[in-house]
């Protein structure tokens, strides 16, 4: 693990900042240890060897001890407040990448593992900015500042904090080594059990039909174990560094406190610059024991920034630029030899299909689970890129239009449609912000949802609403817009046959292009074409 990583400076302005105010304040806390300990050892060489007054240099010493606490504070304020903006500018464009790489990419991250990454995990960041990372400036400034000073007064006390410095460093490195093992590996256990734990929640109704809800206690628990074994282990490791670090600045120290004593009795070293050796030796080892110190409880947050450049550093697809996007009321979509394979599978989820839809009919697609229908929607809105082949829309390829635009021609009713904790009218007019309750009513009853109040509360993916009412919501959404082609999976699944058919109804009445995947009869024999999508198309009159 890097001790700064440049993404960080590179993908956040906060932490240039901070890193610019942090070598201030470390140059500033130099000068002042190197002040306190002048004054310390002269106004106790003054009153051993002369009984010199210590009123005048007891009063500096508290200036400076209090502009020592004074820069403490400062420190830590501004570390809280740069780990705030840091931590708000990646969670920020994780979201935006993340709603740049589409939906194609989102369904192969774990979502409980990507929300606990950008709370829990990014929250590590804090003693990271707030701690370690003003250590680190200190340990590189303060020990040149103290050796330098002490090398004008005792050239072999500063020489042999310069051969012993080292060691500090080199065994934080082997430590550190292990550290990083150890949080990611807690890293992992905290995003399986996030993930685990959403899984159990999100399927507790079932399980509860089914009297399955206790048999989970079990697994829960021994999920939650592993990632308490992962923690202690780190915790276990960061004491034992500690010891480690501690004992080994304590031999430096006693070191070079032997070689002083000697030659201060041997009469070739005067008190005071004995005991301004004495009291800077310890403070040129402080801040690299307190580096090692830091950097266990800042581990966690660096590992967790590490899972988040791997998503922004995830490629996006190619985007066009073109506005001039033709308008499918009167233009014909075409799908040639187009092929999508995803990472994670060996075989195409598409191979080799055509189609061509004209504007104003109805085209259903039927064929097995796992055939690709789904993945040609997916195609056509350019949320995955075709290994081969192309959409074509009025004689240009989709892929050069700008996707925000080429998308408005849409509206979409995904297998999952998803919906936000608000009312009805709130999840409907996202399709359209500015329609009218009028508007939103008339929606809900093309979708076959008449039953359904504009306040009627719903719950966070949905809840509160049957899966049947959660589908004809996304349809009236999606027939609320303005959207010449309608693009629709399964719409009609969970109803009955009465509201399917008025579903139908509505749907040839709109006037749209309507490409629907369907495997029920009814809407099958209500489409003007039906095409089988498999490993060989058959396109069907």
């Amino acid at each position: 693990m890097k001790p700064l990583d440049p993404r960080l400076l590179r993908r956040a302005r906060a932490a240039r900042l901070f890193l610019a105010a942090s070598v201030v304040i470390g140059v500033v806390t130099g000068l002042l240890v190197v002040v306190q300990a002048v004054l310390l050892a002269r106004g106790i060489a003054g009153v051993v060897l002369r009984g010199d007054s210590v009123g005048q240099v007891a009063w500096w010493l508290v200036a400076v001890v209090v502009a020592r606490a004074a820069l403490v504070w400062l420190q830590e304020v501004v570390g809280q407040r740069a780990a705030a903006a840091v931590k708000s500018t990646l969670r920020q464009q994780v979201l935006e990448h993340s709603l740049k790489l589409g939906p194609a990419w989102l369904s192969g991250e774990r979502s409980s593992a990507l929300t606990t990454l950008l709370t829990k995990g990014l929250d590590d960041l804090d003693p990271y900015f707030a701690r370690y990372l003003p250590q680190l400036v200190l340990a590189a400034t303060v020990p040149a500042g103290v050796i330098a000073w002490m090398a004008t007064g005792d050239l072999i006390s500063a020489g042999t904090v310069l051969v012993t410095l080292p060691l500090i460093p080199i065994f934080m490195a082997l430590v550190g080594w292990a550290t990083v093992a150890h949080s990611r590996r807690r890293q992992h256990a905290l995003a399986v059990l996030a993930h685990h734990f959403a899984d159990v929640v999100a399927g507790l109704p079932t399980l509860k039909l089914f009297g399955r809800a206790k048999a989970q206690a079990a697994a829960v628990r021994r999920v939650t174990d592993k990632h308490r074994v992962a923690s202690m282990a780190s915790l276990r490791l960061a004491f034992l560094s500690s010891l480690v670090l501690e004992l080994l600045a304590s031999i430096s120290v006693a070191l070079v406190a032997v070689g002083v004593g000697l030659r201060l009795v041997d009469g070739s070293l005067g008190l005071e610059t004995a005991l301004l050796v004495l009291i800077l030796a310890p403070e040129a080892y402080l801040p690299l024991r307190q580096v090692g110190t830091q950097f266990h409880a800042s581990a966690d947050g660096v590992a967790a920034s590490e899972e988040v450049f791997r998503v922004l550093e995830t490629p996006l697809p190619s985007r066009g630029d073109r506005t001039d996007v033709p308008d499918l009321r009167v233009t014909s979509l075409h799908l040639h030899d187009v092929t999508v394979r995803y990472p994670d599978r060996a075989a195409p989820a598409l191979e080799g299909f055509d189609l061509d839809l004209w504007p104003g009919e109805v085209v259903a697609m039927t064929g097995p689970s796992g055939a690709g229908k789904s993945t040609v929607l997916a195609a056509v809105l350019g949320f995955v890129v075709p290994e081969r082949g192309v959409v074509v829309a009025g004689g240009s390829a989709a892929d050069e239009f700008e996707p925000g635009l080429w998308r408005r021609q849409f509206g979409w009713v995904p297998q999952r449609p998803g919906l936000l904790v608000g009312s009805i009218a709130d999840n409907v007019r996202l399709g359209r912000p500015a329609a009218s309750d009028e508007e939103v009513r008339q929606a809900l009853n093309a979708a076959g949802a008449a039953e359904l109040e504009l306040d009627t509360p719903v719950g966070e993916q949905g809840r509160l609403l049957s899966g049947g009412q959660r589908r004809r919501v996304a349809l009236a959404r999606a027939l609320l817009t303005e959207a010449p082609v309608l693009l629709l999976d399964e719409p009609t699944a969970g109803l009955d046959a009465e509201v399917e058919a008025g579903v139908v109804a509505s749907l040839r009445a709109t006037g749209r292009t309507v490409l629907l995947v369907a495997h029920r009869p009814a809407l099958i024999a209500a489409a003007d074409r039906v095409v089988e999508v498999g490993p060989r198309e058959l396109v069907m009159a």
